[in-house]
């Protein structure tokens, strides 16, 4: 029953990657032909100071994201796990963003922080009508605002579910030794939602590699290097100075870090992951 699944994953995931393993060790333009190059792309890319500058960005992007997001959305999550009907109607509005596009969130973003014509001058309020997309001081928290406003739903719907399958024996006990809702958060319902943390951040890390769309239509990478993520780097390296030989050099490193940082968020959970997190409750 697998052999279809095993088949489909061998070859658009595997052969593809060895594919851009073997391109990493050649020099192509993009066009012309393809000929064996040695360590060169890899050695060109990785000394080029605009990629330790896209790492450097991808990881203070990851950092500010997980900050942001998941205290909200473990929050969010524990909120509308609630069976009241005013919280079902909440959690459809919260839920929205998960219907839009990376491409369009950007594109209205974009058109509501214009300093000329956007949300800031249509309001009246000055402190809105800043640069906010050519700031290099601004605009990466505001890449992280919109990544978060485009998350924060996705993720509040897993903590969501982790929450409904938390026993409610284990609220009703506590209340009846008086502890507060506080206190049945941090003693209960945390320790409960292990796992779902560990799932949650493990998609957050690995997903800050693969922000691309988003950022380059929202600011292009820019203004200079302030947003240039890995992806984008390694999109505008093989596309705009076509140099597909290091673009695939640093496609292979994004593999290679995507797949430590799940292992490494993994591993936080014991060697007995598939175990209920009920167990011995």
């Amino acid at each position: 029953m697998a052999v279809p699944a095993l088949v489909f994953f061998l070859v658009f995931a595997i052969v593809p990657l060895a594919g851009v393993v073997a391109l990493s060790f050649t020099a192509w333009d993009g066009l012309g032909d393809i000929r064996f190059d040695g360590v060169t792309s890899w050695v060109r890319a990785l000394t080029d100071p605009v990629t330790a500058n896209a790492i450097w960005v991808t990881v203070k992007i990851m950092v500010f994201s997980y900050i942001v997001q998941t205290p909200i959305s473990l929050l969010l999550g524990v909120f509308t796990a609630g069976r009241e009907r005013y919280r079902t109607v909440l959690a459809v509005l919260y839920f929205l963003p998960l219907l839009l596009s990376s491409a369009a969130i950007a594109i209205a973003f974009k058109a509501l922080l214009d300093p000329n014509f956007g949300m800031g001058p249509g309001l009246g309020l000055p402190f809105l009508a800043q640069d906010w997309l050519g700031n290099s001081d601004l605009v990466l928290f505001v890449v992280v605002f919109v990544i978060a406003w485009q998350f924060v739903p996705f993720h509040t719907l897993i903590y969501q579910g982790g929450v409904r399958q938390i026993p409610t024996s284990f609220y009703e006990a506590a209340q009846i030794d008086g502890a507060g809702r506080v206190q049945q958060f941090f003693n209960i319902t945390l320790p409960q939602l292990k796992y779902t943390i560990i799932t949650s951040s493990t998609l957050m890390a690995v997903g800050s590699l693969a922000y691309f769309d988003l950022v380059f239509v929202l600011t292009g990478g820019g203004p200079g290097y302030s947003t240039r993520l890995l992806p984008l780097h390694m999109y505008l390296t093989g596309f705009k100075a076509n140099d597909m030989g290091a673009a695939s050099a640093l496609g292979v490193v994004l593999v290679v870090v995507g797949l430590a940082l799940a292992l490494l968020l993994q591993r936080l959970g014991g060697k007995n992951r598939g175990a209920s997190q009920l167990e011995g409750a």
